[in-house]
């Protein structure tokens, strides 16, 4: 027998004896109130115990998670060296969509589906073309590949803020399309019930002109 079933077996056969044996309450009554005392029980104790870990269900995706956490933390350190204001911007903007994609995935780990290539491509090379940008622009290179890097790193930097940005979305489209179809069923069913139509919306305000 689990933890929760002997807490809840006690907590029942309490309730029992005490109306039975000690308020010389009728034996129905008596098993009435220990076997919903021991429901309530069982009930509060599932609540508390729902809620498993990720780290105990899912270690890998865990871990994923946890390195991911530690290079967005690595993005946002980088920003304040970065000279160019744009890049600082999206910068920001992409540490903002990535702690949110994390956060979403903790609360719904099947939305993590589809992002192998944001976890294990997209985000550690992001990282590691700011530290180059960092490094290079800290050096003041004047020659061509310099000055060429620079360019096309400020580009990947911007494209990428779209493209978090995208990935983001993507997470809550299918909830929101869910809840749309929800909400197209709700309109329909307060006009079928007559709650909401037109038509006596325009009775009742001539009946009040009236």
């Amino acid at each position: 027998m689990k933890n929760k079933e002997i807490v809840s077996a006690v907590v029942g056969g309490a309730f029992f004896v005490v109306p039975y044996v000690g308020l010389s309450i009728a034996l129905a009554p008596a098993l009435i109130i220990g076997g919903a005392a021991f429901g309530a029980s069982e009930l509060l104790l599932s609540g508390f115990g729902s809620k498993e870990k990720l780290k105990d269900t899912d270690l890998p995706l865990y871990k994923k998670l946890n390195i991911a956490k530690k290079q967005n933390k690595e993005i946002m350190g980088m920003i304040p060296k970065v000279e160019s204001n744009e890049t600082r911007i999206n910068l920001r903007e992409i540490n903002d969509t990535v702690s949110k994609i994390i956060s979403t995935i903790e609360s719904n780990p099947k939305k993590a589906k589809g992002l192998d290539n944001f976890f294990e491509y997209y985000l550690p090379v992001l990282l590691k073309t700011v530290k180059r940008y960092d490094e290079v622009e800290n050096q003041r290179l004047s020659s061509d590949e310099g000055a060429s890097f620079m360019k096309k790193a400020d580009k990947m930097v911007k494209d990428t803020n779209k493209a978090f940005k995208s990935i983001l979305d993507s997470l809550y489209s299918k909830d929101i399309m869910d809840s749309d179809a929800d909400m197209k069923v709700y309109d329909m069913m307060l006009k079928a019930d007559g709650i909401v139509d037109d038509n006596l919306i325009m009775k009742g305000r001539d009946e009040d002109e009236g």
